[in-house]
This record gives structure tokens, C-alpha cells and sequence, in this order.
């Protein structure tokens, strides 16, 4: 496996994120002996971290949690034991993380990436957009509390460059779009500027987001496999998420392709992505108006003057029904678990006080 960080000894962690404001949260961990540490990569129970005096590789058994949410993953900041053992004690407060709907479709969330400041959602523009995996993936961004930004890749290959970028325009409101080529370094400088701090690739499986990665890490270190013909889609050959310093200074996470993206209490990002229907709907003559039948619509109004689509508004609602179900699981499995805790202090309140009057 190549050696995907640099030695932080050479530069500090102030390259990996490390402000002073992290410093002095960490006043308390580091009197109690423990050392700051970036999460770089997760394998089953250990990680890979990076330290003041270098990566190290520590186990997480300390961080368990039953909720996946609430698991370290790459990007976290993290208090660690030092010694021939080292182990990560704590996790240090996220300033953002990008949260999807388990795999396993559980009520549970998962958290891609923390602490990230840019999400590059990288698009292929050897094929048509894919208009609702790409809102799908705006709307992760912009919840994140991270800065979405689209990335066209493989413009040496596309056949109308413009009419991809004039038709993504429309999907992504309040979003730069850059058309770029790793292969031929097409507009790769103009994105190195435009990054700052935590940048974070995500995207579908063959569009290009470890091509990109290398071009701005200028090294290929990160695995590329090749698409089908057929469809354009690739292979994962990225497994795993991973933490990368660039060299301009940040770092970049490198992300397996995302297949399934479902939405975790997302309801901040659907209204960034959805932002014109969002302004439209102030103007409806009913504040509950669903945009269908009723009378003064104006969203309706929009459809008809050809300023917005029916697919816009279809997907708009079809995303807004999927959160709102996510987030009613949500809150039936917290309302259990505060049930479950309840009924267990109440369990123990009565044993101990039938232990009380026996000795009585």
C-alpha cells in the first residue's frame, strides 16, 4: 500500500487542519497526556491516524458506538493514547460531516466525511447528467455545512462540453461548475485555487474522481480502474475513504463511488438544491399549498410559463417524501431508545430498593 501521507513532522498539523481553536479545545486531552491525531483512514476496528511526529496506526476500540453516526471516520479529529499501543480515546466535535441513510437501510445514518470544508461532486461529461443522482448528491453536500462545488470531468473526451455544463446550471442553483480533464490538465490549476482546507470527492463509479485526485496531488497515488464501453459506470477501485495532503497545502479525501444515496434528515440541503421551487412557493396564495391544483399557484405558474420542469418538481417532491420518512425512522428509534434507557434506570430503582427493604 503506498504511503498516502507525507511525514507531518516536515510540516506540522496545522497542514492537516489543525487550527487554534482546535488547539485550545485540546487543553483538557492534553493534560491528561493524550496527543491530537486526523483520522486519514478506517479498517475494522484500527485506523490509520496522522500525528505531530507521524502517522501512526491505532485501534478505535475505545470509540465504539452502536450508532454508525457517531462511529470515527476519516476526517475526524481524535484525542490518542501514545505508547507502544497507541488507541484513539475520544472524538473532537465535527464542524461538518456528510451524512447519507445507512446501506443497510436501517433508521441509522452514515457518515461519509468530517471536518470538510469543500465537497467536489465530480460528474462524467462522457454521458448525459443524471439529474436526480446529481440533486441527490447537492442535497448531501449543502447539508454538510460544507461548500458544494460540480466538477466536469473528461472534457477531452466529451462530445458538447457547454451543453452538459448549460443543462447541469439548471440542476445545481448557487453552484460554481468547472469543466476540467485530468488527462490533459484542462482548468486543473483554476480548481487547485478554488480549494481550501478539507476537500472531499464525491461521485458515481467511473466518473473520474481518482483521476482528478491525482491531477491535484500531482502523483498517482490513488487507484483508477477503467469503465465499461457500454454504460460508462466503473469498477470501486477505491474501497475505502482516505486522507490525502495535497500539496498546495489541505488535504483531500478520495471516496469509494457512491451507488445508493439515500437521504438522512436532510432538510437544510434539499432547500439549497431545490432553491428556485423553495423562492416560487413564498408566493403561492395558501402557506400549505402542495403545488398541485390549487388555485394562484405559483409554482404551477412557473411549470406553465416554461420556467421550471415537471421532473424538477417531481423530484423535489419524491426527495422531500423520502427525507421526511427518514427522518420519522429517525425519531421512532430515538423515542426507543430514551423508552429503553427509561425503563432500565426504573429497573434498577427497584431493585434497588426491594435490596433496600430486605435489609431493613
Amino acid at each position: 500500500m503506498p504511503n498516502l501521507f507525507t511525514d507531518p513532522s516536515d510540516v506540522g498539523l496545522s497542514q492537516y487542519g489543525w487550527t487554534e481553536t482546535l488547539d485550545n479545545s485540546f487543553t483538557e486531552h492534553r493534560e491528561a497526556g493524550l496527543v491530537p491525531a486526523r483520522i486519514a483512514r478506517v479498517d475494522r476496528g484500527l485506523c490509520d491516524a496522522v500525528t505531530e511526529s507521524g502517522p501512526v496506526r491505532a485501534d478505535l476500540t475505545a470509540l465504539y458506538s452502536p450508532d454508525p453516526i457517531l462511529a470515527p471516520c476519516t476526517g475526524d479529529w481524535a484525542a490518542l493514547r501514545p505508547g507502544r499501543e497507541p488507541g484513539l480515546v475520544a472524538l473532537l466535535p465535527r464542524h461538518s460531516a456528510i451524512v447519507r441513510s445507512s446501506a443497510s437501510r436501517t433508521s441509522h445514518g452514515q457518515v461519509l466525511a468530517a471536518n470538510v470544508d469543500t465537497v467536489v461532486v465530480a460528474v462524467s461529461l462522457t454521458a448525459p447528467p443524471d439529474a436526480a443522482r446529481l440533486e441527490r448528491l447537492l442535497a448531501l453536500a449543502w447539508d454538510s455545512g460544507a461548500r458544494p462545488l460540480i466538477v466536469l470531468t473528461k472534457a477531452d473526451l466529451a462530445a458538447d462540453a457547454a451543453a452538459v455544463h448549460a443543462e447541469t446550471s439548471t440542476l445545481a442553483p448557487g453552484v460554481d461548475i468547472l469543466i476540467t480533464s485530468a488527462a490533459t490538465g484542462q482548468n486543473i490549476d483554476v480548481l487547485t485555487a478554488l480549494l481550501s482546507g478539507t476537500t472531499v470527492l464525491l461521485g458515481s463509479s467511473g466518473a473520474g474522481k481518482s483521476r482528478l485526485g491525482n491531477a491535484l496531488l500531482g502523483n498517482e497515488l490513488l487507484a483508477t480502474g477503467q469503465v465499461r464501453a457500454q454504460d460508462g459506470k466503473g469498477r470501486h477501485t477505491t474501497v475505502r475513504r482516505e486522507l490525502v495532503p495535497l500539496p498546495g497545502g489541505g488535504v483531500l479525501i478520495d471516496t469509494p463511488g457512491l451507488r445508493g444515496i439515500s437521504l438522512y434528515d436532510a432538510a437544510a440541503g434539499l432547500e439549497q438544491v431545490f432553491a428556485e421551487i423553495e423562492h416560487l412557493a413564498q408566493d403561492c396564495r395558501f402557506g400549505d399549498c402542495s403545488h398541485d391544483t390549487e388555485p394562484g399557484c405559483a409554482v404551477q405558474a412557473a411549470i406553465q410559463a416554461g420556467e421550471l420542469t415537471e421532473r424538477r418538481l417531481d423530484s423535489y417532491r419524491k426527495l422531500q417524501r423520502e427525507n421526511a420518512w427518514a427522518a420519522s425512522r429517525t425519531d421512532a428509534r430515538l423515542r426507543g431508545e430514551r423508552t429503553n434507557r427509561q425503563k432500565a434506570i426504573t429497573s434498577h430503582l427497584r431493585a434497588t430498593y426491594k435490596f433496600r427493604d430486605q435489609q431493613s
